[in-house]
């Protein structure tokens, strides 16, 4: 008996329909991203796996799809594992046996462009891209193995402005699909005060991985996890009201400046400045989203080192669908130093799943054919066609139904194609050089002299 055919778990197949919306949503952000001045690049599905270890924390590292060498490359198991399995550099292993991996997002890859294609290109350097990644992670809603991200970064330049760009390009692609979200901002030098104010300068990266998981977990998650990892706690009674500081903006600002000045923090006070003039240039420049300093906002990844960015939508339970931020140095991991970048990356599948569930996909989104036209016999088809050539030559999408069948099978085609129009040529029709056209949504049906009927679709002939 055959193996009934299926797919793995957190990957997915998508119709017409499906596929026609998605297209609809890559559009939509291509055609922003174009607007704002971003280039289109694209990078390999697989990277060399040494190029993506070590960048992504230690969560990230255990997500990624490492790929299998394979053929006269492959380096077997035997005699590579120490007896004591808790001895084994996973990482160190894996490079034995695994020379590429899936890329895990769009930002180290482009990163690693930027260092190995940086004579070639002009600074500030503005791109956007894409593109499917993937990640080993535990299917559930909203949460896929492969995914599409749809990212733009500003390289060469750490001018805050590119951050205020950030927010008008999250402004400008929401405002589009008509989504209500709120722009959670934060920033890591303040996350490397608090860090300083608690007393564990050099635990940054173990703070910041349980802030960020506040909104999951709970205060009492976060203080759970920190507790194991050895912080003392002295260190989290100085966490707890920061986490739970509630206010406006500006209160939280001054709130941040009074703690890090009474502690002598120069990264946090560092922090709030860059706080304090993004803030700003948002209440000057104005933009139409809502916007909240969250001094809970981590994002756990280990590159970023000024503004943080995180997306929420506001009218749908979901998890974030937009998110970003600067960072300072990602290429020197590859030999380029002191090119600082800021990026967001706008989440293809999340997006897809909130438009679908506030009903917000335009009706017209449908990739179907704008005209069928029947087959009723050899020489009404040739007519047809002659038809066909003049209006895809103008740009409208039509088709000649392949089989000459009875008219109730190519109408149930149509409609379920979800086409607009249909057209008919019959032997009176051919004789006369007159079309039939019936509008399927209005029931409108009309004959027409040849000419008048491309008229009908702005086609002079």
């Amino acid at each position: 008996m055959a193996q009934k055919p299926s797919i793995p778990k957190g990957t997915r197949d998508f119709n017409p329909e499906e596929a026609s919306r998605r297209n609809y949503i890559f559009d939509t952000i291509r055609r922003v991203f174009r607007e704002f001045g971003y280039a289109p690049i694209e990078t390999p599905a697989m990277e060399n796996l040494s190029t993506l270890l070590g960048k992504y924390g230690e969560e990230g590292d255990r997500l990624l799809f490492k790929i299998l060498n394979s053929g006269d490359s492959f380096v077997p198991l035997a005699g590579k594992v120490p007896a004591d399995a808790s001895d084994v550099d996973s990482n160190a292993l894996s490079l034995k046996v695994c020379e590429k991996g899936l890329r895990y997002d769009l930002t180290v890859p482009f990163a690693r462009f930027v260092v190995q294609h940086q004579n070639e290109l002009t600074f500030p350097f503005k791109r956007y891209q894409i593109q499917p990644v993937w990640r080993a992670d535990r299917p559930q809603k909203g949460r896929y193995r492969e995914f599409f991200q749809c990212d733009a970064d500003v390289i060469g330049s750490d001018s805050q402005y590119n951050e205020f760009e950030m927010v008008q390009l999250v402004d400008s692609v929401f405002s589009r699909f008509d989504i209500r979200v709120l722009l959670k901002i934060n920033n890591r030098k303040v996350l490397a005060g608090i860090a300083e104010v608690m007393g564990y300068p050099d635990r940054l990266i173990d703070i910041t991985v349980a802030i960020d998981k506040f909104e999951k977990t709970g205060l009492e998650g976060v203080k759970e996890e920190l507790l194991a990892k050895g912080i003392s706690a002295r260190g989290l009674s100085q966490l707890e009201p920061l986490l739970l500081f509630k206010g406006i903006n500006t209160s939280k600002i001054a709130f941040l400046n009074r703690l890090f000045e009474d502690a002598g923090s120069e990264i946090g006070l560092k922090g709030v400045e860059e706080l304090k003039w993004l803030f700003s240039m948002i209440e000057s420049v104005g933009v139409g989203l809502s916007v909240e300093l969250d001094l809970s906002l981590a994002r756990g990844l280990n590159y970023y080192t000024g503004a943080i960015f995180e997306v929420k939508a506001m009218d749908y339970s979901i998890g974030s669908i937009c998110g970003g931020g600067r960072y300072d140095d990602l290429t020197g991991i590859f030999g380029l130093n002191n090119m600082s970048g800021v990026g967001i990356s706008f989440g293809a599948d999340r997006i897809y799943d909130v438009l679908l569930g506030l009903d917000k996909f335009p009706e017209t989104v449908m990739d179907a054919p704008g005209i069928v036209f029947f087959n009723m016999g050899k020489e009404e088809a040739v007519q047809a066609l002659r038809y066909i050539n003049h209006l895809r030559a103008a740009g409208i999408s039509c088709e000649l139904y392949p089989d000459e069948v009875k008219l109730k099978k190519q109408f149930d085609y149509a409609t379920r194609r979800g086409v607009h129009h249909i057209a008919i040529i019959g032997s009176q029709e051919l004789q006369d050089n007159r079309v039939t056209v019936k509008d399927i949504i209005s029931g409108e049906q009309q004959t027409l002299e040849g000419k008048e009927f491309m008229k009908m679709f702005g086609v002079s002939v």
